[in-house]
C-alpha cells in the first residue's frame, strides 16, 4: 500500500519513510502542502500523514482542501500542538488521526495500520435514523429535529450517528473515542466532553425533551427523558 508523507524536516521524513518501507509500505514524500495536494489529487493513497506546520499550505489547510475536493483518504496529522483545542481544529478540518510529537514510531505504525485496514466505504442506499423527533439522513448528511434543520460538522454528525445507533446503551468515553475518532482514548483530554457539549447545544438546548444524558462515572446515553 502507498502512503503520502508530508513533512518538511528531511531527517524526520527520512526516518518515517524508512520505518514505513521496512513495514512493507510504499512511501511518497512531499515537503510542502502545495506539492502534497497535487500528489493527493493525482494518485491513490491508502493513507496520508501530514505535519501541521509545513510551507505552502499548512496541514489543516491541506486537510480541508482535500476533503473539499472529495478526497476521502484517511489523514493523520502530526504536530507538537497537543492541546484539546488544537485537536478539535484538526478533526474539524477532516483529519482521522492526530498524533502529538514526540512520538514512538511504533505508535505511528499502529495508527497507519488501523487507518489502512478500513478499506473502501460500503455503498449504501438512502438511510434515515429517527428518534424523539430527531431525523438523520445518512446519505444527504442532514439532521433536523421537529422539522427544524440542524447544522453539524462532520465530526458532530459522526458522533450523533454513533449515539443514535446505540440508543438506550451507555457508551463510555473510550468507546466513543475509538468509534468516532478511531483513536485510543487519552484520559488527559476532554475532547469527548467538548463534542458532547457541542451536540447538546444544537439538538437539545432549544427543545423540552433532552436526548443526550450523562451517566456519571460511566459515560453517555442517548434516550428520551
Amino acid at each position: 500500500m502507498k502512503i503520502l508523507l508530508v513533512e518538511d524536516e528531511p531527517k524526520t521524513a527520512q526516518a518515517i519513510q524508512q520505518g514505513l518501507e521496512e513495514s512493507q509500505f510504499e512511501v511518497d514524500i512531499a515537503y510542502d502542502g502545495v506539492i502534497a495536494k497535487r500528489l493527493a489529487l493525482k494518485n491513490t493513497y491508502a493513507a496520508i500523514i501530514v505535519d501541521v506546520i509545513i510551507p505552502g499550505l499548512n496541514g489543516l489547510q491541506l486537510c480541508q482542501q482535500l476533503r473539499a475536493e472529495g478526497i476521502g483518504t484517511p489523514i493523520m496529522l502530526l504536530t507538537a500542538l497537543g492541546e484539546t483545542d488544537d485537536k478539535i481544529l484538526g478533526f474539524d478540518a477532516g483529519a482521522d488521526q492526530y498524533l502529538t510529537k514526540p512520538f514512538q514510531f511504533a505508535e505511528l505504525l499502529a495508527r497507519v495500520r488501523s487507518m489502512t485496514r478500513r478499506g473502501s466505504p460500503v455503498a449504501m442506499t438512502a438511510q434515515t435514523l429517527r428518534y424523539g423527533g430527531l431525523e438523520m439522513n445518512l446519505d444527504a448528511k442532514t439532521v433536523s429535529r421537529d422539522g427544524q434543520p440542524i447544522e453539524l460538522t462532520a465530526r458532530e454528525f459522526a458522533l450523533l450517528e454513533f449515539l443514535m445507533r446505540n440508543q438506550g446503551r451507555v457508551l463510555s468515553k473510550p468507546q466513543i473515542a475509538e468509534h468516532v475518532w478511531d483513536i485510543n482514548f487519552d484520559s488527559g483530554t476532554n475532547i469527548v466532553e467538548v463534542y458532547i457539549n457541542y451536540l447538546r447545544k444544537k439538538i437539545d438546548r432549544d427543545f423540552p425533551t433532552k436526548l443526550i444524558h450523562t451517566q456519571f462515572g460511566m459515560g453517555y446515553v442517548f434516550k428520551e427523558e
